[in-house]
């Protein structure tokens, strides 16, 4: 028998106190946003009358995503990441901020630190013998068509069998991630390889999760970037590589039209002697357009607490990471 009791007093009292709402030391903030959230999820135990036991099995899942450090992996998949870039588009339009390469998410997997490098970076350590070599090159102009020089371009993706730096032990420090300084005519070149896309861990609790609804946990292959000049709005943003089975079925969302990019093959022994390389390699072409803001907190990445400042942080994080 269902029965519903959300809106009586005594649940409506609980709620507050719960929350915290009748104390007055906390943070108010926090006290709101538990409240909020704790209402939404007592209701929805009413509405759809959740049995002890679902409940339990809940909590035993919310454990097994904490314990395997998969909530990070997980929020893409059930859209906040996408959510997130969708506000910040409202917010841009509301300020007027028009023009630049389009965002989109940021992804779990990024670590500060990167080597860095001007005009050129090789990212690889050499190691990844099966992939081939990529040669990733672009220009960083602003609204007006004008090389943005010294820009900062960060740069991170997987090898060829999906896996990422300080979170696959088997790679080395910082593999596949560099910081390019942008020359004076805004190019940033790197010699990389071509990365492979990846889904979740078989059997994990992110995978039950996306299971439950249906939906698979495969992402196409793809390279992220982070891209910052002063007086330049910061540009977080990844480019999908054209032809992949999942580019447009990306199950973290993370797709956009204008950012999947078409690789060239190239087999002509005299243009890849041009860079340097050996044939046959891919070329792929990404120019970013920044717009322009003055808002100093506009032009600045965000701090995150897993986005860590120094290489012993990293190294700490990596041995405890399970995916």
């Amino acid at each position: 028998m269902s029965v519903k009791i959300f809106d009586t007093p005594e649940v409506q009292d609980f709620l507050k106190t719960v929350a915290g709402l009748d104390q007055a030391g906390g943070n108010e903030r926090a006290k709101q946003i538990m409240h909020r959230l704790l209402s939404d999820l007592y209701r929805l135990i009413d509405d759809f009358d959740v049995t002890p036991e679902e409940f339990w099995s809940s909590v035993s899942l919310l454990n097994a995503l904490g314990a395997g450090t998969q909530f990070g992996l997980l929020a893409p998949g059930l859209g906040f990441d996408h959510y997130l870039d969708m506000r910040l588009d409202a917010e841009d339009e509301q300020r007027g901020l028009t023009g630049g390469t389009p965002r989109t998410i940021e992804g779990p997997l990024y670590v500060a630190g990167a080597p860095e490098a001007e005009g050129f970076a090789r990212m690889d350590d050499g190691t990844d013998t099966d992939a081939e070599v990529m040669w990733l090159t672009g220009q960083v102009r602003d609204v007006d068509g004008q090389p943005v020089a010294g820009a900062k371009v960060e740069i991170w993706h997987a090898d060829s069998k999906g896996g990422y730096s300080f979170f696959d032990p088997s790679q080395s420090e910082y593999n596949l991630r560099r910081t390019i300084l942008t020359d004076s005519e805004g190019r940033y070149r790197a010699r990389s390889i071509i990365p492979s896309g990846y889904g979740v861990p078989e059997g994990s609790p992110t995978e039950q999760v996306l299971s439950a609804l249906g939906r698979h946990g495969q992402r196409p292959a793809h390279i992220h970037y982070f891209i910052s000049a002063p007086g330049h709005k910061h540009l977080t943003t990844q480019i999908n590589l054209a032809g992949d089975p999942y580019t447009f079925d990306d199950f973290a969302f993370a797709t956009r039209e204008e950012l999947v990019i078409e690789g060239k093959r190239i087999e002509d022994a005299a243009e890849a002697d041009k860079r340097g390389l050996e044939a046959p390699f891919t070329e792929v072409v990404f120019d970013v357009e920044l717009a322009r803001t003055d808002d100093p907190e506009l032009q600045t990445r965000h701090k995150r607490p897993r986005a860590l400042e120094s290489e012993e942080a990293a190294s700490q994080q990596a041995s405890q990471a399970k995916v």
